[in-house]
């Protein structure tokens, strides 16, 4: 525990509202990954995720987050290995499609297996196949921390961008 914590010191209320948080936070522009996995019974999960960083390289460690209220909550809390797909700048549809309610978000993807059984999507420009080593309740969200087991990516592939609420293939401000 953090020394102002146990000296019983607080954070002050915030004097912002919801929306001015959010666009603020949309000023750092991020990748675009999908996280991925299979339930217990074999059933293929996956949904768009920004809130992905490197923890570690010894060992090597990364994290990303998910709302509580998720409907994937559950498998990926329980389970034991997922996937990080870094998709290329080509792929804001298949970033909408999983970021979306649509009930079959998996029908004519292109992917193969990770060694654990976390899906591997075609032309991501990076993948990190993830031992689920921990998880850390904090607000409305979980943060998982993935301990990779294998990586690899496509040397040269440019990365799809995400700022100010919206995707981009090249740099926005370039």
């Amino acid at each position: 525990m953090s020394p102002a914590r146990q000296a019983g010191h607080q954070a002050r209320p915030p004097d912002f509202s919801t929306l001015e948080f959010r666009a603020s936070l949309g000023m750092f522009a991020t990748g675009v990954t999908i996280v991925t996995a299979r339930t217990g019974a074999g059933e293929l999960v996956g949904l768009t995720a920004n809130s992905f960083n490197s923890v570690s390289l010894d060992p090597p460690l990364v994290l990303w987050s998910l709302a509580r209220a998720a409907g994937s909550m559950a498998a990926f809390s329980n389970g034991r290995h997922y996937a990080i797909n870094v998709l290329a700048a080509d792929q804001q549809l298949l970033a909408e499609r999983f970021a979306s309610r649509v009930p079959d978000r998996w029908a004519g993807v292109n992917f193969t297996e990770g060694v654990n059984g976390a899906p591997l999507l075609a032309g991501a420009v990076a993948s990190f196949e993830c031992f689920n080593r921990s998880q850390y309740a904090e607000g409305d969200h979980v943060i998982f921390v993935g301990e990779v087991e294998r990586c690899g990516h496509r040397p040269g592939a440019a990365p799809l961008l995400y700022h100010g609420g919206r995707f981009y293939a090249e740099h926005p401000l370039l």
